[in-house]
Order: C-alpha cells, then structure tokens, then sequence
C-alpha cells in the first residue's frame, strides 16, 4: 500500500484521538479508545466505498447509529449512557473518517478541530447563555428580523434624485446600528462595562463609527448614567477610523501608503490620546446593566433617513462643484462615511490625477468632516452630559487635525 492509503487512517486516528481525550476527561460514555474506532471506521467503509459503491458508507453509519440506540436502550444506568452530545459527536466523527479518503483532509481537520473546542467550551457556553437575559434574547431576533428577513428583499440598485437612494444599503445601515447596540450590550456583560465598551468601540469603528455614535448615543439619552461608557465607545471607534484609514491605503495602492502613513499616524495617536482621557474618566466599575438594554428600531430608522438626506446633499454638491471642488467634496462627503473619499482620493492619487500633497489632507478633511457630524449626532441623541463630554473631545481632535493640516510641510 502507499502513502494515499495509510494516510487518511494516519490523520483519522490521530483526530479521533483528540476528540476520544476530550470525551474521556468528561467522563463520557465514549473516550480516548471509542472515537478513534470510529473514526477509522468511517475512512474504512469510504475506502471500501471506492470498489463496492456508497451503499457501505450508508451502511456503516446506520450500524453505528444502530450500536449508539442499542447503548441508550440497554444501558440502566444513565451514568453510563451515551448523551445526545456524545451521540452526535460520534456520527459526525464517522463522516469525518469518510471525508479524509475522499480528499477533503483540510475540511476534515477543521470539523474535527472545530468539535473539539465545542465539546471543550461547554462550561463557558452554558455560562455565557446564562448571562443572557430576555431583552437580550429579543434583541437578537429583532437583529435577525432587519438583518435576515427584511434586508434581503430590498433592491441592491439606485433610485432617486443623482442615482444615490439604495434601499439596501440604507437600510444596512440600521442593521448596522442594531447589531452594535446589541453586541456591545452583550459584550459589556459578559467581559465587563469598560472591557465592553472598549470592545464595541473597536468593533464599531472598523464597521462603521458614526453608526456606532448614533447607537451610544440614544443609549446615553435612555440612562444618563452611562455617559462616561458611551463617551469611550465613541471615542475609541472615532480613532479606529484612522485605522481604518490605512488599512484601506494599504490595499488600494500600498505603493502610496509611505508617503501618507506619516500623516494618518499622527492623527490617529493624537485621536488615541484623546480617547485615553476619556477612558481614564470613565468609572472603573459599573452596575451591571446600567446602560439599559437595546431599545426599539425608531431611533436606527430616523438615523438612516438622514444618512440618505445626506447621500443626496453630497451627490448635489459633487455635481456641481466637481474637480474643482474636491475639498467641498471631501467634507460633504466625510459627513456619512469616510470609505467612500477615502478609497476614491487614494485611487486618483494612485493614478496621479491628484498629488499626493492635496490627496492625503482630503482624507484627513474628510475624517474631521465625519468628526464634526458626529457631534450633531451626539446633540441629536444623545443626553447633554454626553455631549458635554464628547463635544470638548471631539474640537481637540479637531483643533489637532487643523494644525497638522496647516504645520505639516
């Protein structure tokens, strides 16, 4: 026999192994011997399989099912019989026997791999679940609700007034609004208020920080007592932005990136040290639950009727400032969404239609153009403490950005 043949029965034993020490460490009815059996059973039958047709796989998984239900049935002591967990875990250990003959190793390492830590996390699973309250629960499925009933159906096309109006991407971003509010809340009990609010707000600015804003906002405005919190979040997720930022560069044209990266990092330290005075203010214990949890979607659709109102203020101005305006249009532009100047300035840069030396400062232009309309956010929002707190943070950010914009040589 050569190496394709012992090969797969190799990786199955050495799965089943791992998975069988697992079961064996909790006390299972099926441990370090069982798994690795049947895992090696489920390569045999596959290689059987290839001369004598795939009635073999079939019929070694049903008399493998067929010993597991006779184990159930036989066994009177329920310490001793196989749970539902065991069960499955020993049928999927079977297929994943049968997957290695059939070339599929890397697939197969992964369920294997992915079942083991399953099995493992059981304590922390079942721990996180508990933590979870009602209104968390019906916060999710109003998630899955905008996210997977509703999103789905609505034209991925331009309407409108400048061709700008998509609904789905409108509407994205409520359920861009929905799933931060929901997993920074989760978060924040199960890791903790400020590790959560750390949490969501790097989260928030890789997604989107000004959906971010408008989330933590509204929550300050419900429970005023989670200012401090919410002004974290929306600090930190306004410095990720910068982050962002460069990721983005470094994608689009990495051969431009050195001669920005300079200028972005300044930023975004400068950003990060603001955001530090406002994590040390934060308090360093919080009551559970404080921020109150995730509230309806009225607020999320309000925020995305104006994100379209402002789709249509930038595409006016575009058209009638075009070229010549591109300052104008890297502020009107930065108001929503910093991507869209961002990955357009860097492809003219790229292709030398704009200087590196006024491409750059259309970034960061754009950035504190998105600062400035996340303080209205936060005015619109969010309670007066919050604003307070943000609008002194967010103008040294700014007064920051003007001075590199008017120092850097």
């Amino acid at each position: 026999m050569d190496s394709q043949t012992w090969q797969p029965l190799g990786i199955a034993l050495a799965l089943g192994l791992l998975v069988g020490l697992q079961r064996e460490r909790a006390k299972a009815a099926a441990g370090i011997r069982t798994f690795p059996l049947i895992a090696i059973l489920g390569a045999v039958c596959a290689m059987l399989a290839e001369h004598y047709g795939g009635w073999i796989v079939g019929g070694g998984l049903a008399g493998l099912a067929g010993v597991l239900v006779a184990l159930n049935l036989g066994e009177r002591d329920e310490r001793l019989r196989p749970g539902p967990t065991t069960e499955i875990a020993a049928l999927l250990m079977f297929g994943v026997g049968a997957m290695l003959v059939r070339g599929q190793a890397a697939v197969a390492i992964a369920v294997a791999g992915g079942m083991a830590m399953l099995l493992q996390w059981k304590r922390p699973l079942h721990h996180f679940v508990e933590r979870i309250g009602e209104d968390e629960v019906r916060a999710a499925f109003r998630l899955v609700l905008v996210a997977m009933v509703v999103l789905p159906v609505l034209p991925d096309q331009n309407y409108g007034p400048y061709d700008v109006l998509n609904p789905f991407r409108i509407w994205l971003m409520v359920v861009l609004i929905v799933g931060i509010s929901l997993g920074g809340y989760v978060a924040s009990r199960y890791v903790g208020a400020r590790a959560g609010s750390l949490l969501a707000g790097v989260l928030g600015g890789m997604i989107s920080s000004t959906a971010t804003t408008a989330t933590y906002a509204r929550r300050s405005r419900q429970s005023p007592a989670s200012d401090a919190l919410a002004a974290v979040v929306i600090l930190v997720a306004t410095t990720v932005v910068f982050v962002r930022v460069v990721i983005e560069v470094a994608v689009v044209a990495p051969s431009i990136l050195p001669q920005i990266l300079p200028q972005i990092a300044v930023m975004t330290a400068f950003s990060g040290c603001v955001a530090s005075v406002a994590y040390r203010r934060a308090p360093r214990t919080a009551v559970e639950g404080e921020a109150g949890p995730p509230a309806g979607l009225a607020a999320a659709v309000i925020f995305g009727l104006l994100y379209a109102l402002v789709l249509l203020a930038v595409a006016a101005a575009d058209a009638r400032f075009g070229d010549a305006g591109l300052y104008v249009v890297a502020v009107l532009s930065g108001l929503t969404d910093v991507d869209a100047i961002t990955l357009s300035t860097t492809q003219l840069m790229d292709s030398g239609r704009v200087p590196i030396d006024t491409g750059w400062r259309m970034v960061i232009v754009g950035a504190l153009s998105n600062i400035l309309f996340k303080a209205g956010v936060v005015a619109a929002f969010g309670s007066r403490g919050l604003m307070i707190q943000v609008g002194a943070l967010f103008g040294a950010i700014l007064a920051g950005g003007m001075a590199l914009l008017w120092l850097w040589p």
